[in-house]
């Protein structure tokens, strides 16, 4: 299960920057990217990443361990913001595209980076990479993957070839960290008398 976990972690957090549309999103460029049914995919991969991550976390965990509660919190935090950004953001894009009216897009701006939710969304992805340090430090084999969830924030201000590298460095760290998590349920699964060479 654990394995899985980190594979799919991996996989939608490699795909969400490599299918999400760049533009400078304002005029036509940002109306479609806004309207791409992968805006709509590559951002939705984002949030069941998020949401696999906390699993994760929670099954190697316990309920009240800081790990656990603290990644929850944030995921909490971070997907209402990644809501309006996949569902709102499109609804603009599409309503620019069919009638033709770019200054739509200018809607976008208070929609993302109001107070509140720049907050939330910011305090949400700290809290997650905090969690995801306290879990590395238990579990060395997911170093990378932590080290990925602690730049997630800065890498949004950066190009777009900077932000798929970066998915692909945590799709590293997750599947390192699956390695290390299916060669120890090998392991424990051995006979003893294998294990101890008898």
């Amino acid at each position: 299960m654990r394995t899985a976990l980190y594979l799919f972690v991996g996989v939608m957090f490699a795909a969400y920057p490599v299918l999400r549309p760049y533009s400078d999103e304002v005029g036509s460029a940002g109306v479609d990217a806004f309207a791409s049914s992968n805006w709509v995919l590559a951002h939705t991969f984002a949030m069941l990443g998020f949401i696999a991550l906390g699993l994760l976390v929670l099954y190697a965990g316990r309920r009240s361990d800081v790990a656990v509660v603290t990644t929850w919190i944030g995921v909490g935090l971070v997907l209402p913001y990644y809501g309006a950004e996949t569902f709102a953001l499109h609804a603009l894009g599409v309503e620019a595209a069919q009638t033709s009216n770019p200054g739509l897009i200018e809607l976008a701006d208070p929609i993302r980076y109001s107070l509140v939710q720049s907050v939330m969304f910011g305090l949400g992805l700290v809290l997650i990479a905090v969690g995801l340090v306290v879990f590395a430090l238990r579990n060395r084999y997911a170093m990378v993957l932590a080290a990925g969830f602690v730049l997630f924030l800065p890498q949004f201000y950066t190009p777009p070839a900077v932000r798929i590298v970066h998915g692909l460095v945590i799709a590293v760290g997750a599947i390192l960290a699956a390695r290390s998590v299916a060669g120890r349920s090998v392991d424990s699964a051995q006979p003893i008398s294998t294990i101890t060479g008898a």
